[in-house]
């Protein structure tokens, strides 16, 4: 077996310098979400009172549709 030549020796020495120093830059992404939390409580109150707003509403306003 032949010993590998100078040449093909730092061609080696350079990929794996190359490959070293490409895999030490890989960008690094980080992401944090916080938690949304809702806390909602509809009940019937809810509706009677918009029925009722529109209701004089309209009383109010008859042209509005």
């Amino acid at each position: 077996m032949t010993p590998p030549s100078s040449r093909a020796v730092r061609l080696g020495l350079l990929v794996l310098a190359a490959s070293a120093m490409l895999g030490a830059c890989t960008p690094t992404i980080r992401l944090e979400v916080a938690p949304i939390e809702i806390y909602a409580k509809l009940d019937a109150d809810v509706r009677v009172r918009l029925d009722r707003e529109l209701q004089d509403l309209l009383t109010e306003n008859p042209n509005l549709f």
